[in-house]
């Protein structure tokens, strides 16, 4: 057998010394590396219906990703973490990028059924502690992520009212916290009225169904028509409770969720500004999490 022989070998072999999948295979917490705990991470794996018959396997590809999603890290730390050649990590993040973002369609999308609506609405209700808001069909507000601005003059159309550059998320969420409908990309300085006229949500008219509504905060105009958008009084009753304690709590919960595996010293020249994929990876992921209370319960 010659050296080259050898060297395909071992490189065929998982690396079990490599401290990140030592973790891994002795059943350790994810969630310091990869942001998921391991009930998510079988969800996304069933997701996906990865079937490799060659490589280095579904799930060694998936922790790759995941990690490099996680810590925003360049490939060449990637590699030298798992043991791989930067080639291959390369490759492996692309490919289930694609494989991702292919699935959003499947876990985020409106109510399907009558039922479906039912059960929204009697949440929000029961959240509400009242029975006007059983015609709730779910929550929108938007967030800024972070992003490396282009350069020229154009880079400034993304710098928010925070002094940041930005792109913005929109989401509508249903009475448990999951993403029922998203739109991003927009520069961070428009404001988020704009943004939900240009939304495919608010152009097609087609969610909610007659007779329902859509909670919103006073950012956004009150609607009956094309979006029928239901937003507080500016001075709310005290019996309401605090909207000043409320609103950022919602918000705060969102850019989580959003950019559930970003630091901030991480996103800032992390993502290009054309960077839409890279919240539509978060947002396919997040629906994972809803699997696990645990870790669900750590967002709020």
């Amino acid at each position: 057998m010659d050296q080259r022989d050898i060297t395909r070998i071992l490189y065929c072999r998982i690396n079990l010394s490599v401290p990140v999948l030592d973790r891994f295979f002795n059943q350790e917490d994810l969630r310091p590396d990869f942001r998921l705990n391991r009930e998510s991470l079988a969800v996304l794996l069933n997701l996906l219906k990865q079937d490799r018959h060659h490589g280095w396997g579904a799930t060694i590809e998936t922790l790759v990703f995941l990690f490099w999603l996680a810590s925003g890290a360049s490939y060449r730390v990637v590699c030298r973490v798992f043991g791989m050649p930067r080639s291959t990590v390369h490759w492996i993040v692309h490919r289930i990028t694609e494989e991702v973002v292919a699935i959003r369609h499947q876990v985020i999308h409106l109510p399907k059924t009558p039922e479906d609506l039912e059960v929204v609405s009697r949440g929000f209700a029961g959240l509400a502690g009242h029975r006007a808001f059983l015609k709730a069909a779910g929550a929108i507000d938007g967030c800024h992520i972070r992003i490396k601005p282009p350069s020229g003059p154009d880079g400034q159309c993304y710098r928010n009212r925070k002094l940041f550059p930005s792109i913005i998320l929109q989401v509508v969420c249903d009475h448990q916290g999951r993403f029922i409908d998203t739109y991003v990309g927009w520069p961070g300085s428009v404001h988020d009225s704009r943004v939900l006229r240009h939304s495919p949500l608010y152009r097609q008219s087609v969610y909610p169904p007659p007779g329902h509504f859509i909670l919103a905060d006073g950012g956004y105009p009150c609607l009956q028509r094309p979006l029928p958008l239901i937003t507080p009084y500016k001075t709310a009753s005290a019996r309401c409770g605090s909207p000043a304690l409320q609103q950022p709590s919602f918000q705060g919960t969102l850019y989580y969720r959003a950019c559930l595996w970003d630091d901030e010293d991480q996103v800032q020249g992390h993502l290009p500004a054309s960077a839409g994929g890279a919240p539509h990876l978060c947002t396919s992921c997040h629906h994972c999490l809803h699997h696990s209370p645990q870790h669900l319960s750590q967002c709020w």
